[in-house]
């Protein structure tokens, strides 16, 4: 942290409406020390300066989390703004690095109090022009701070699609600026001049004609005029010269071409909105008005028009001038849901996911940033998105994981967005059909970070729709009477029932590939990957047993093929064991007569871009379907022709050591049960399962959500889980597994000490006293933290690296981020292992 003086020494005291530079993190003493001593031996600058600016170096650690002082020569005044790349001297070195504040007078920096502007060195050059704006920043250093990582990657999230470029050092010893390599791009389209509306060409002269007549209606890319005339380059070259038609470069918006012949991608506005409907809108205008970032939950069944409500709060702030970020869970429903906006509001709506190409997601970005879309739809990454004047933010689907970044910053957009949403006084509107248990809570409470949260019931469906009927199919009971069948009677029952009246059904199974695994029937092992202690899946149709973590592949023959052989003792018998949505596939193929589409999707059969749509579409063209696949089909598809709905297996998400296991479950079979009875037809739901008595299932049975979430929360309270506490997860990896145990060994220590928490499992006093036959409630020990471990993950290895955790619990008041931060910090680091800080952790796996 040398060569540059450091901004920002005191603890941060501005409020929540300061600028951007008010919110940066906090910075030590003995930093701004080592920065101040190292600017001495820097040759002070002889240009006119004429700001000083707050500039963020582009290097990701956690030790460089604020912003240093740099002055802005009079020759970059214009340029160098907030929200620009810039390179600036760092040491010895030249780095890339982001503006986020300036001001006239080094003074006027927070933070820079005592600075003598002597010392800091100038900005060498602008190589970008400003990407965010001085809100975006504060946004940055909030993430920073709250998640625990780096102000540079937090602040990357904010730039271009492609990056801010990289600076490298040549072989003399000076530096140059790589730009990024994605750039945009230009088309050329020709016009009539007004000299050439009357120009009358010769009579032999036909291809001036067509190019004429193809002008006539209006302007024209070349690419165009090629396509349906042949090439015309030649003549648009002539009447060029002649002054007949005009040629110019205009920036050309990839990503916009896309369409779909979906059904469900039209949005027509109904004749009239439901109850529920015309509360969740009245709700949300009234937080709209409040401009403090209010949420609203609409907690709406499947199928009760919460995209309509969307549409309809989108339309209004639109109307005032003001633009909108809609925010989806699955790619699977992004061609279903951009059409349906695209259809209210044109060319309007850009799309930002992603499995857009880099291109074609810098050229939505860039119409974002211009003003020429007002509306984002995409997934997480679409919050970033420089929208002007942001008035609405929804998050559909707010329940969903998908929601939590899996990498550093590990942020959740539910969070962000809140945030957000209070920066650019604009409202939240959270959508489920099944709302988190965090969400609820809020809403319970009424405020929380500052806003108000609001909850609205949309109970009904519109018209003559219905919630289906839900029929649970005992396995046991299928299998005590000799049935060895994937499909339970009830099941196949409802199978033949749709293929009589040429209906449309949907199938989950969550559990992609053939089998699950293999199996030596006579020594018992199980085929493990190499470099992860995780089993690996069968895949039939490449004869590949695959590994879900790392990716890696490896060719086998199970048994009866000729040349299986068990890798521990050479045994033929290598069994198939468990259920894949292969196996489901060529069952159901073999069961259905041949008019019967059957359509599978899921993570093998969507690698390529555009396949979600295009299998969706195959299943929207057939008259008679059936649509298997894992989660990406449970939620959001609004297929009317869709009368029934199964579940292959209900219990492989009931058991998995994850506290939040029976919420994904209930989630799951509550989402994929509302895909059924959507249009005239009543639809039926039939769940396969071994425990048919679970809470889950019962809830999922009836349509009672407090039949889960009573039970539920109950378990939560006592074991000391959210809502009802914060959580976070420490995790440690590296090859050398005693550097990695030892690094995450001090890191429990760090926080045990920053707690005040003595090295022993905290136990409660009656257990300690030995008084073990009395009863209590682990709510009494919410008022201090817990830590837990370290311990090996669930995976222990993955990729070759040793994976331990920490687990820290702390109560909802508590400054959690800055306690791991402090802990972390003081544990130092250890060559060949990394760390990784997650907030609010959603997989503890």
């Amino acid at each position: 942290m040398t060569g540059q003086d450091s901004l920002f020494p005191e603890l941060n005291t501005a409020h929540p409406g300061a600028s951007a530079q008010a919110g940066a993190p906090r910075a030590t003493r003995e930093v701004l020390s080592r920065g101040a001593s190292a600017s001495r031996c820097a040759p002070g600058h002889t240009v006119p300066v004429a700001a000083y600016a707050s500039v963020v170096v582009d290097i990701p650690a956690r030790a460089l989390s604020e912003p240093f002082a740099y002055a802005v020569p009079a020759a970059l005044d214009e340029a160098c703004q907030v929200g620009a790349t810039v390179l600036v001297p760092f040491g010895r070195r030249i780095e890339a690095g982001y503006v986020v504040a300036r001001a006239g007078a080094l003074q006027a920096l927070p933070g820079a109090e005592g600075l003598d502007p002597a010392r800091i060195k100038p900005v060498r050059e602008v190589v970008a022009e400003p990407a965010f704006s001085a809100a975006s920043a504060e946004l940055a250093f909030w993430m920073s701070r709250e998640y625990v990582a780096p102000l540079s990657e937090c602040l990357r999230l904010l730039l271009p699609p492609g990056g801010a470029g990289k600076v490298v050092r040549a072989a003399d010893g000076s530096y140059a600026y790589e730009p990024p390599a994605v750039t945009p791009v230009t088309a050329r389209w020709v016009s009539l001049t007004d000299e050439g509306r009357s120009f009358e060409p010769a009579e032999r002269a036909v291809r001036q004609r067509q190019l004429i007549d193809a002008l006539s209606c209006g302007p024209v890319t070349t690419r165009e005029l090629n396509l349906m005339n042949g090439d015309l380059s030649a003549t648009v070259r002539a009447l060029e010269k002649r002054g007949v038609v005009a040629v110019e470069e205009r920036r050309s918006w990839r990503g916009c071409a896309a369409s779909t012949t979906l059904s469900s991608a039209n949005a027509s506005a109904p004749k009239e909105l439901t109850a529920g409907q015309r509360s969740a809108l009245d709700a949300i205008a009234r937080a709209t008005q409040m401009a403090r970032g209010d949420v609203v939950l609409v907690d709406g069944v499947t199928g009760s028009g919460k995209t309509e409500v969307y549409l309809a709060a989108i339309e209004r702030v639109l109307a005032r001038g003001r633009s909108a970020c809609v925010l989806v869970p699955e790619i699977s429903l992004t061609a279903q849901t951009v059409g349906r906006f695209r259809s209210r509001f044109g060319d309007a709506v850009a799309v930002f996911h992603s499995r857009l190409s880099a291109g074609e997601r810098l050229d939505q970005w860039d119409m974002v940033r211009s003003g020429a879309a007002r509306v984002v739809v995409g997934a997480r990454s679409a919050l970033f998105c420089p929208l002007a004047d942001l008035g609405l933010i929804v998050i559909d689907e707010e329940h969903e994981q998908s929601y939590k970044q899996g990498s550093s910053p590990r942020y959740h957009a539910r969070e962000v967005a809140a945030k957000l949403a209070q920066l650019h006084g604009c409202a939240l509107v959270l959508g489920s059909a099944t709302p988190s248990a965090e969400a609820l809570a809020r809403c319970e409470a009424g405020v929380f970070g500052g806003a108000r949260w609001t909850r609205v019931e949309m109970p009904e469906r519109p018209g003559a729709a219905r919630l289906p009927e839900v029929v649970v199919a005992d396995l046991r009971r299928e299998f005590a009477s000799g049935s060895r069948s994937i499909f339970s009677k009830p099941l196949l029952d409802a199978l033949d029932e749709v293929v009589e009246k040429r209906q449309k059904a949907v199938l989950l199974h969550n559990r992609r590939g053939f089998a699950s695994f293999l199996m030596c029937r006579e020594c018992g092992c199980v085929p493990t990957c190499k470099h992860c202690s995780t089993a690996l899946t069968y895949h039939e149709r490449t004869h590949t047993l695959e590994c879900h973590t790392c990716g890696s592949s490896y060719r086998v023959r199970p048994y009866p093929e000729y040349g299986s052989a068990c890798p521990k003792c050479g045994s033929r018998y290598l069994a198939k064991m468990g259920l894949g949505t292969q196996q489901v596939e060529d069952a159901l193929r073999a069961l259905l007569p041949e008019d019967v589409a059957v359509i599978r999707m899921d993570a093998d059969s969507t690698r390529t871009k555009g396949s979600h749509q295009k299998l969706l579409e195959q299943f929207d063209a057939a008259e008679c379907a059936v649509l298997l696949g894992t989660q990406m089909i449970a939620k959001g598809l609004d297929f009317p022709e869709v009368t029934l709905v199964g579940v292959i297996n209900a219990d492989y998400a009931l058991k998995m050591p994850d506290f939040r296991a029976g919420e994904r479950a209930f989630n799951l079979l509550e989402q994929v049960a509302g895909r059924a009875g959507r249009g005239e037809d009543s639809g039926r739901v039939v769940i396969q399962t071994y425990l048919p008595d679970e809470p889950v299932i019962r809830a999922v049975k009836t349509h009672d959500r407090s039949v889960f979430t009573e039970y539920d929360l109950e378990m939560r309270r006592e074991a000391l889980y959210p809502p009802y506490v914060r959580l976070a997860n420490v995790l440690v990896w590296g090859k050398d597994e005693r550097a990695a145990r030892g690094l995450v060994t001090r890191i429990a220590e760090e926080l045990r000490a920053e707690f005040g928490l003595d090295a022993a499992p905290m136990l409660h006093p009656l257990v300690e006293s030995g008084r073990a036959d009395v009863e209590f409630s682990s709510r009494e020990t919410l008022a201090r933290p817990q830590v837990l471990g370290p311990t090996p993950c669930v995976i222990e290895r993955a990729k070759d690296r040793h994976r331990f955790h920490i687990i820290v619990k702390t109560p909802l008041d508590c400054d959690l981020s800055s306690a791991l931060n402090a802990a972390v910090s003081r544990a130092g680091t250890c060559p060949g292992v990394s760390i990784a800080v997650d907030v609010d952790a959603y997989d503890l796996m």
